[in-house]
């Protein structure tokens, strides 16, 4: 079994949004490669009937946390919970969101829940388990972003204004982190296929062929999660610059509200 993860950067990972998709995805590969996983989602029943799948398949420990991502003290629970732990990888998978209706159609309370999902915890987060790395010299930090972070677009301000965030706070992490021995990783994501995708889009997901394999996304990642700051999964350049190009902002804008450009960039789902 390989073991060159838990040796480089720590024998626990936890997977924020570790349930299905992929983050399911990466929990299966790192249990793969020698890691014990710390599976956090919302759904209990769901947590334990997985943390089951990988332990029949897998020689190593699971733990599940239950814990609502976007609930003010959740980052600060998972923390004291898992204080006993060498966390070596931090996985941030959580913050899809179902963003097909404009920005006034939806409640207040919704905008406000996916920011601090997708922009508070994931500070905090990165703040609370990416301190012991820095101080040990060694761990390793995945943000999932996605295409929706490289232009704004009608009918995802907040969800692409979040993933913009990540983004930005992934590549800033590596930039600091890097010479320390952590490396840090933001993962761009488009059009992947997950229940949550397939629970958005409908038939429209099923019929189509061009979705990512979750399984794809989480093994490419973590063969490159030394290739940082930021890889595009699914580009021919991974490691450039937005697809855009030198386009205009202005235009960027409208091929992304119009769904073009960068096909479902706006609709990556994990």
């Amino acid at each position: 079994m390989p073991t060159h993860l838990a040796q480089k950067y720590g024998p626990w990972a936890i997977i924020a949004g570790g349930s299905d998709g992929v983050g399911a995805a990466f929990a299966h590969e790192l249990a793969t490669r020698g890691v014990n996983i710390v599976l956090v989602a919302r759904r209990a029943p769901v947590l334990e009937s997985f943390a089951d799948d990988i332990r029949a398949q897998h020689d190593v420990e699971v733990r599940t946390v239950a814990l609502d991502l976007s609930a003010a003290a959740a980052m600060s629970e998972l923390e004291r919970i898992t204080a006993d732990l060498e966390v070596g990888l931090f996985v941030y998978n959580a913050g899809s969101d179902d963003y097909s209706t404009e920005f006034l159609d939806k409640d207040l309370n919704n905008h406000l829940s996916l920011v601090h999902r997708n922009c508070t915890s994931v500070l905090e987060a990165t703040y609370r388990f990416g301190a012991p790395m820095v101080a040990r010299g060694r761990g390793a930090v995945v943000l999932l972003t996605s295409g929706a972070a490289w232009a704004g677009g009608a009918t995802h301000a907040t969800y692409g204004a979040t993933k913009a965030f990540d983004l930005i706070l992934a590549e800033s992490l590596w930039a600091e982190w890097h010479p320390k021995g952590v490396d840090v990783l933001s993962l761009v994501l488009g059009a992947t296929d997950t229940p949550s995708l397939h629970r958005a889009l409908g038939a429209r997901a099923t019929s189509r062929a061009d979705l990512a394999d979750p399984a794809d996304v989480a093994r490419e990642a973590l063969d490159h999660l030394a290739d940082g700051p930021t890889w595009l999964f699914g580009n021919e350049n991974p490691t450039g610059g937005s697809p855009f190009g030198s386009i205009d902002r202005r235009d960027a804008v409208l091929a992304m509200s119009r769904g073009t450009a960068g096909t479902d960039t706006a609709t990556a789902r994990h």
